[in-house]
């Protein structure tokens, strides 16, 4: 514990009671900074933390005794964000863009981050970064995670095509969607061994029976037990990752309030937008 003058550069303390978060995968190092309103001095108390729940819990206990009514940290990885949630609700809290605060002129030499962020933050030099509420953190997470397993069934899709065309199989260069009922049925029966051509072109539906002569000579390759091997394995990840992408979307349907809903059908009627794209930019900008 120690005590000196509220800011730097002679800055005056714009915050009573401030608080400097320093976080790490396993430790945060809090600093709080009290501003003696008689002499202008002010009391700074270090304290280090672990980043298991109990942990936590100890140091929102202890900002509350302080009556700490700020606390700042950095945006550093994800470590910021279960310190955030159990903060939130319960004090002011700020996230700031490290860059910000490297911005800052003043003398770090030698100090701890705790302090320096504590130092600023209560002389009010930071700025917050937004930080979107609860539920809308959830929506982000959700159309993220939505995001990403679409990307990982199209590299599944890109592969299963890549192995088709080491064996000789045409069948991207006839048919728009490999994958589709046509494709799969057509790629399910060189699986189970069938080797006639007319027979497999002749699984085609819809639009593509008007492609049968493109299809039998597509589909006329050299698929080996190891060319086998690698699409049953492709094909099982695909379909893995297709159910994980149903369930992610309904679960965003259940979670998503009415006025998201309503904002998504609105962007969904511009052309070129669609449902998909249009949920993963309202889940990141929001529907204000």
């Amino acid at each position: 514990m120690s005590r000196k003058k509220s800011g730097p550069a002679g800055l005056q303390a714009l915050y009573g009671r401030a608080c400097g978060l320093d976080v790490h995968k396993k430790l945060v190092v809090a600093c709080v900074r009290i501003l003696d309103s008689k002499d202008g001095t002010v009391q700074s108390t270090l304290r280090k933390f672990g980043t298991m729940m109990a942990d936590l819990k100890e140091l929102r206990q202890w900002l509350a005794e302080l009556k700490v009514t700020h606390v700042a940290m950095e945006s550093t990885g994800v470590y910021w964000q279960p310190v955030f949630n159990l903060l939130e609700g319960h004090f002011q809290v700020w996230v700031v863009n490290a860059q910000h605060i490297k911005k800052v002129p003043g003398r770090k030499t030698d100090m701890k981050d705790a302090e320096w962020i504590a130092q600023l933050m209560q002389c009010g030099l930071l700025r917050p970064s937004f930080v979107p509420d609860r539920q809308q953190r959830e929506l982000r997470d959700l159309t993220r995670q939505l995001t990403k397993l679409v990307q990982q069934r199209n590299a599944v899709d890109n592969r299963i095509q890549k192995v088709l065309e080491t064996a000789n199989i045409k069948l991207g260069s006839v048919a728009s969607d490999v994958l589709g009922v046509s494709g799969r049925k057509m790629i399910e029966g060189l699986l189970c061994g069938e080797n006639d051509v007319t027979v497999l072109a002749d699984l085609a539906r819809s639009q593509l029976r008007g492609k049968i002569p493109e299809l039998q000579r597509a589909l006329e390759g050299q698929l080996t037990e190891h060319h086998r091997f690698l699409l049953r394995q492709l094909l099982g990840q695909y379909d893995f990752l297709e159910k994980e992408i149903a369930s992610v979307g309904e679960r965003l349907g259940a979670v998503a309030p009415p006025t998201f809903r309503a904002a998504v059908q609105q962007l969904d009627a511009i052309t070129g937008v669609g449902e998909r794209g249009a949920r993963a930019l309202l889940a990141e900008t929001g529907t204000d």
